[in-house]
């Protein structure tokens, strides 16, 4: 996907208020070719930007995800049938669930291996953590929200769909989890001005994070930092998006 495609399709997201979103653990297989569409849709995106992952194909593993995480169980009752377009959609408190795209890339570029331990700052509705659960089959995702609402609804709704190896903690993501450090992968899923000093501090080495850097209101960059065995940091810029901003110790910076 051309960034100026992928950045319109985000900026399309209409941010409302949704009520009755619930997870219902049954699929019944009726959005499985809605999943293999969808997928489809992301990997032609995915073509049309290899500098992202420096490559034209999804890893397998994050394609298998795509494939079985049911996403139309993250997104409120009144969504459903969007479920599985490639686009953000609402989820309730101001906050959206992420382009199946950007889902897929952000995941993929973090490399990981299926051992690794994840943090994930903003919990969201449950999906990405869900996704990141699926490529880390002996590995484990923590992740933070701190929007007390959002992070009960997506603890309820990860456990009912038998995902074990997520753990969602309420809180601000800003100061990360240090107990629970190191970290072989870190993803923010809301914008900042910089990246928190924590969130780099808790980063093993040869890991890598993942988020959006930029103003509220204005264009953000998708950025990933890696850290390299001896602790030195190195930085690229991927792609332009537009998140939702990060809040609570990162708007007081």
């Amino acid at each position: 996907m051309s960034a100026s495609l992928l950045l319109g399709t985000v900026l399309g997201t209409v941010m409302i208020m949704v009520n009755g979103m619930g997870a219902d653990a049954s699929d019944g297989g009726g959005q499985d070719a809605e999943r293999r569409t969808m997928v489809r849709q992301v990997e032609a995106d995915v073509r049309r930007s290899p500098e992202v992952l420096g490559r034209e194909t999804l890893s397998e593993t994050v394609r298998a995800a795509l494939l079985t995480v049911p996403r139309h169980e993250f997104v409120p009752h009144t969504f459903r049938n969007h479920a599985y377009e490639n686009r953000a959609l609402p989820i309730g408190l101001g906050q959206t669930i992420s382009q199946p795209t950007v889902v897929a890339m952000m995941t993929d570029v973090l490399a990981l291996a299926p051992t690794d331990t994840v943090l994930e700052v903003g919990t969201g509705s449950g999906y990405q953590a869900a996704v990141l659960a699926e490529v880390l089959t002996g590995g484990y995702v923590h992740t933070v929200e701190i929007v007390t609402e959002l992070a009960r609804m997506a603890r309820m709704r990860l456990r009912v769909l038998g995902y074990d190896n997520v753990r969602v903690h309420e809180g601000d993501g800003y100061a990360g989890l240090p107990d629970l450090a190191p970290f072989d992968g870190i993803m923010v899923t809301a914008a900042a001005e910089e990246v928190p000093p924590a969130l780099v501090a808790q980063l093993a080495p040869g890991g890598r994070l993942v988020m959006p850097l930029g103003e509220q209101h204005e264009v953000q960059w998708l950025t990933v930092l890696e850290k390299d065995e001896r602790g030195e940091i190195s930085r690229r810029v991927v792609l332009p998006v537009r998140f939702v901003p990060m809040t609570g110790e990162a708007e007081r910076r």
